[in-house]
């Protein structure tokens, strides 16, 4: 706990306390239960096989507050440190629909994020292609000037760096990236503002972006070869791959029935496209509170079904469905462990040291409550989290563990 300074750990409190959503830096001090999993991600897919330009599809089950975002976000610092470019995506029905894929491919390319220092993540951070090429060009740059180079010379090299990105499958993605790289070279911000228009799927107006090569619209039919494309190109220039985290925010359920046969086809597109040899160094996770939506008789929700059987574990590293319900086989002890560290964050935010017997009592008390209470409509690890905040409020205060009827 020596790394963790009081200022974050007032933001951990007060932001589990609050919602229990965890923090996207500082879920680590009290993340407990996810290492045998975390580690066959890690080993078996992050470190070797995607990194080898293998690629894999992974759905997540979680209820409400049942720790899917917790999850994500051990993915995504694994992927980090395994030089993995991510991007995170909270799937809503207005800005980004599974059922319509060109805009789940803005929504990828809008939060693309390199590996962040923890500094980074704490003082805020951009996410998207906009951001993803200045740093790509602002690196280029200092590798290049380091070497000694300048003036004519320096902008030669990175003239250089461009014409060596190919094999990409889209000619027009390649052209774009490539003519914003030189945009940024040449200080002309109002090229490079139209050829990001283009690449975050906003609007293609031919007779602007005609002039950069860019000659494809990004629609429903060409969404697949862009998310293709956008992992080729960040494997040309230098990261591992690229990881991919959908958060679905809206039961699938409530679509309506064409749009939700959409969605569904769209999934099993995905999961087959993962199994090509074209869709290189990519691993997408698919997280949803429940498998309800497979539920039906049409033929495409059987050939769905039959794609996310398989359940993931230790002795079954490729297997595609991951229950973070059967991650705990022990709830209370599970809570505890979470809430001993917890206290420790606590501690840190308001510079108090509790009586370790009180402290245990109140643990063990909210995790008791909150596992009764687990059939509710919010996630019992949810609900235990932010109680507990409560509870350690009413701790400090009091200076006596709080009693069931005290937390309700």
């Amino acid at each position: 706990m020596n790394e963790l300074s009081p200022n974050i750990a007032r933001n951990i409190i007060d932001r589990i306390g609050s919602n229990g959503i965890p923090p996207e830096y500082g879920f680590q001090f009290f993340t407990a239960g996810l290492d045998p999993y975390l580690s066959i991600i890690k080993d078996e897919y992050l470190s070797s096989f995607i990194k080898q330009g293998g690629s894999t599809f992974k759905m997540i089950v979680g209820t409400y507050g049942g720790g899917k975002t917790h999850f994500l976000y051990c993915v995504r610092d694994l992927a980090w440190k395994s030089n993995f470019v991510v991007s995170y995506v909270s799937l809503s029905p207005g800005e980004s629909p599974f059922h319509k894929l060109e805009l789940v491919y803005r929504a990828i390319v809008q939060s693309i994020v390199p590996p962040l220092l923890p500094e980074e993540l704490l003082s805020g951070y951009e996410r998207g292609i906009v951001s993803f090429l200045r740093r790509w060009y602002s690196q280029s740059y200092q590798e290049i000037q380091n070497k000694g180079l300048s003036g004519e010379s320096l902008r030669e090299e990175l003239l250089n760096i461009v014409e060596h990105v190919d094999g990409i499958e889209s000619i027009s993605f390649a052209k774009a990236v490539k003519a914003a790289f030189r945009a940024l070279i040449n200080k002309r911000d109002e090229d490079f503002d139209n050829i990001c228009q283009w690449l975050n799927g906003e609007n293609y107006d031919r007779r602007i972006h005609a002039s950069y090569g860019i000659l494809q619209r990004i629609d429903k039919t060409t969404a697949f070869t862009m998310i293709r494309s956008l992992s080729q190109w960040i494997r040309q220039i230098g990261y591992s791959g690229l990881v991919v985290l959908l958060d679905e925010a809206e039961k699938v359920p409530s679509l309506t029935t064409k749009n939700r046969e959409q969605h569904l086809n769209n999934l099993r597109e995905i999961i087959d496209e993962c199994g090509h040899t074209t869709f290189k160094g990519v691993m997408i996770f698919y997280a949803v509170p429940n498998e309800n939506f497979l539920e039906g008789r049409a033929q495409i929700y059987e050939a769905l079904k039959q794609r996310v059987t398989t359940t993931f574990e230790g002795l079954n590293p490729t297997g595609v469905k991951i229950e973070l319900e059967k991650v705990v086989s022990d709830p209370i002890p599970f809570l505890c462990e979470i809430g001993n560290k917890l206290a420790k964050v606590y501690e840190i935010a308001y510079n108090h040291k509790f009586k370790e017997s009180a402290v245990k009592q109140t643990i063990k008390t909210v995790a008791e409550s909150s596992h009764n209470q687990r059939f509710s409509d919010i996630g019992y690890k949810r609900l235990f989290v932010q109680t507990l905040i409560r509870g350690f409020h009413f701790l400090r205060q009091k200076d006596t563990p709080p009693t069931d009827n005290d937390l309700r």
